[in-house]
């Protein structure tokens, strides 16, 4: 094969996963989604443009779950296993891009379904977002027999906030469904390429130098904040992102919980108290009703099941209804509250002892979130010589996310981000009128695989945070006094993927043949850091400390517990992880070094 014939986009999505491509050889064609074949029933298999991002295990007295490329499967993606989420929660994988960020798990562990019976074979996050992967590969090799999803050029979106390890396990699930020519796109980004898509060179139109876009990504399973700068160079407008949130668990999936709560309360009050299960059955009954509500006007309230826990799956059931007064006043009260611009997100204190699950942001508030965010970055735009004020200021919003469908939802965070800038002397902000929310992402992460081949805009922006690695001082031990630790930074803010190593100044001692642990740090306010600034204090608010990583770095003809001094070299991979390599000054053997990737925890290699 001379190369690919298509460039994909896929928006791995928490609550759906969406494609589109395409040709690489006709420069006139823009990409389309593609539809995807899928169980909707027991029998009954249709291709539509999205791909529920769920996985179903049936039950050894179920048939075959048969789909066109495997008649005896025993598991269903998508739309089928969604549905069955309302009847048989503790069989079906959902979440799992939620769970592929929890950094306080291993994320290789098979823990999926949560509660799932002995009959079920766990997997882990991992595996999941392969199987959604694999389908993708399947049902493309339906509608392209001769030219398999394995031989294109893929770019797979992720959130902006996410972590350096999920990003890494993203590529290790492609890698293992044979898509091994993947790169990945932050998708806030994805979505802008996909209005510039749109509007062609007529973007210019919309936007001028000074301009700050605020992306607010809301979906089923994350809150993500982007601002991305429109700046002159060499006499041509170009497109920078400048700012980037933090990772908040929030999104769609809580607001089907809290009603699963409202309605929960609703039961009881009949004299109907639930158990675990069968609040999760009702969770994914309320998902269902949140939908048809906020896509139907017209509708006044939607019914709403819950399966009994007899012989039969409907033995018992219990039926309530949701109705929009009652959505509308519990998710845009609970998640968008009017809040000044000087409001945080509250924490809480944690029990000793939990449940496994996911960690949740405490604070329900987006608007809490979004306050802090634009608080915290209020000097990100310094550079374009904007006005300072108490926040960042943007002039133009583009909403993404399955969430942001309902007006009533945009509607109150604009007015509320409207009333901050007012009260910081700005002007309101315009809203560029996006794409269908659930399908903008797939498109802009294709439209970018063709910007990369020189056909359109590229967005700049680099590493979102500048990164650091604790330097421990050699000071004698003191009673009562942690030994000092400062902050070497490895990797500025705003650094290209894929750049050259940078060698940094500093001779330090690594220590091999034993267990140790390095350190890291992330600050996404420290924009004037380079490498090789080495703090000895910094505040509360500066630098945040990531999973530190234990390895063992290989003695080979020395001693254990020798230091060894080295000189450090850091990069960024392509695919956004820190790549930091001990260069000794007197190696062993040619080409001696050790490297370790801020990614998977624990992963070291010697090369």
């Amino acid at each position: 094969m001379s190369g690919p014939r298509h460039v994909v986009g896929i928006d791995l999505g928490t609550t759906h996963t969406a494609l589109a491509a395409a040709p690489v050889d006709d420069e006139a064609a823009a990409a389309a989604v593609e539809r995807i074949a899928q169980l909707v029933t027991t029998t009954t298999v249709e291709e539509r443009p999205l791909l529920p991002s769920c996985v179903y295990f049936a039950h050894e007295t179920e048939a075959a779950l048969a789909i066109p490329w495997d008649r005896t499967r025993r598991h269903a993606v998508g739309e089928y296993a969604r549905s069955r989420g309302a009847e048989a929660p503790q069989r079906v994988v959902a979440s799992a891009k939620s769970w592929l960020s929890h950094q306080g798990i291993d994320r290789r562990a098979d823990l999926l379904p949560l509660g799932a019976p002995p009959d079920v074979e766990k997997i882990s996050p991992v595996q999941a977002t392969w199987h959604y992967l694999d389908h993708l590969a399947e049902s493309w090799g339906t509608r392209h027999p001769g030219a398999p999803l394995a031989e294109q050029e893929i770019v797979i979106t992720v959130p902006a906030s996410f972590d350096a390890a999920a990003r890494d396990l993203t590529v290790e699930a492609a890698y293992a469904a044979g898509l091994e020519n993947t790169s990945l796109l932050e998708e806030p980004q994805a979505a802008l390429y996909a209005w510039i898509a749109t509007h062609g060179t007529d973007w210019r139109k919309h936007l001028s130098v000074g301009d700050v876009i605020l992306v607010v990504d809301l979906g089923g399973g994350t809150t993500d904040f982007s601002a991305i700068a429109v700046r002159e160079e060499d006499g041509s407008l170009e497109l920078r992102r400048i700012a980037v949130g933090d990772h908040i668990l929030l999104g769609g999936d809580n607001m089907d919980l809290a009603l699963a709560h409202l309605v929960s309360r609703k039961l009881a009050a009949e004299g109907t108290e639930l158990d675990r299960w069968q609040l999760t059955a009702l969770t994914h009954g309320c998902r269902n009703a949140k939908e048809k509500l906020l896509a139907q006007p017209d509708l006044g309230s939607v019914p709403v099941v819950v399966p009994g826990r007899g012989s039969q799956l409907l033995d018992g059931a219990r039926r309530s209804e949701l109705t929009r007064a009652e959505v509308e006043a519990a998710l845009i009260e609970g998640f968008f509250p009017r809040v000044a611009a000087t409001a945080r997100p509250g924490g809480r204190q944690r029990a000793a002892l939990t449940q496994l699950g996911l960690p949740y942001a405490a604070d329900a508030g987006i608007t809490r979130h979004l306050a802090a965010f634009l608080t915290r970055q209020a000097a990100a735009a310094a550079e374009l010589g904007a006005p300072a004020g108490t926040l960042l200021r943007p002039t133009h919003v583009l909403f993404n996310g399955g969430v942001t469908k309902a007006p009533a939802f945009r509607d109150r965070l604009l007015a509320i981000l409207n009333d901050w800038l007012a009260n910081d002397g700005a002007p309101p902000v315009k809203v560029l009128p996006g794409e269908d929310p659930d399908l903008a992402v797939a498109r802009g992460a294709a439209y970018f695989a063709l910007v990369r081949r020189g056909r359109g805009l590229r967005i700049r922006g680099g590493t979102a945070r500048a990164y650091y690695v604790g330097i421990e001082s050699p000071m004698p031990a003191v009673p009562g006094m942690e030994t000092p630790v400062n902050a070497l930074c490895v990797a500025a803010f705003g650094v290209e993927e894929g750049s050259p190593a940078e060698i940094l100044p500093q001779e330090l001692c690594a220590v091999v043949g034993e267990s140790v642990r390095f350190r890291f740090f992330a600050s996404s306010v420290r924009r004037a850091d380079r490498a090789g600034t080495e703090l000895e204090r910094w505040g509360a608010d500066e630098l945040e400390e990531l999973a530190p990583i234990e390895v063992t770095l290989p003695a080979e003809g020395r001693t254990d517990g020798d230091l060894v001094p080295v000189h450090l070299a850091s990069s960024v991979t392509a695919i956004g992880t820190l790549l930091l390599e001990a260069v000794p000054l007197e190696p062993a053997k040619p080409d001696e070094r050790w490297k370790v990737e801020l990614g998977v925890r624990g992963d070291t290699e010697e090369v």
